[in-house]
């Protein structure tokens, strides 16, 4: 993926922008540096750059679910929401170009400085992700909403951009 001409609208990101924008909703959705061999403080340094704060619902998909809950152990924000969509955690020997970003010990604690956290699992996720969710629901005493047969919440997989269920969950 070129750094010049890569972006995030692809799947579901780019309608829920255009849902929240068009209802006066500001949204950030910084590139972070180098996706396919993440850092972890490359990732951190640019996503401190961001102005988080109590109100602040964060999303996070996949590995960026992951970062997020790292991010928040780390820094101690306080946070309004927290919706993790399919997160990923390293708790195997496989996918050592994310073991930088996500290969940690969960921060119990961040449950107390944020209101509500929302995780969003497909049924026919990957055993990984399945079990990535599992940690996630454990560590953070969260029910995961199980959604039927989304895959990976990709567009080949949901066979729409549309995530009616976020964007919900977004606006309540």
């Amino acid at each position: 993926m070129s750094p010049v001409t890569r972006t995030y609208d692809k799947h579901w990101r780019l309608w829920a922008r255009k849902e929240l924008e068009g209802r006066g909703i500001k949204v950030d959705a910084p590139l972070m540096p180098e996706p396919w061999e993440p850092d972890y403080i490359e990732w951190k340094r640019q996503f401190d750059k961001l102005d988080v704060n109590k109100e602040s619902i964060l999303v996070g998909y996949s590995c960026g679910g992951g970062f997020l809950v790292r991010w928040l152990g780390d820094t101690g924000k306080r946070i309004n929401r927290l919706i993790l969509v399919a997160p990923a955690i390293s708790h195997s020997g496989n996918y050592k170009h994310l073991t930088n970003l996500l290969k940690f010990e969960i921060d119990k604690n961040i449950r107390s400085n944020i209101n509500k956290i929302i995780i969003f699992v497909s049924d026919n996720d990957s055993e990984g992700i399945l079990k990535s969710v599992r940690i996630f629901s454990e560590a953070l005493n969260v029910k995961p909403v199980e959604l039927k047969n989304r895959g990976h919440f990709t567009l080949d997989s949901m066979g729409t951009d549309e995530f009616p269920e976020l964007l919900s969950e977004i606006l309540k």
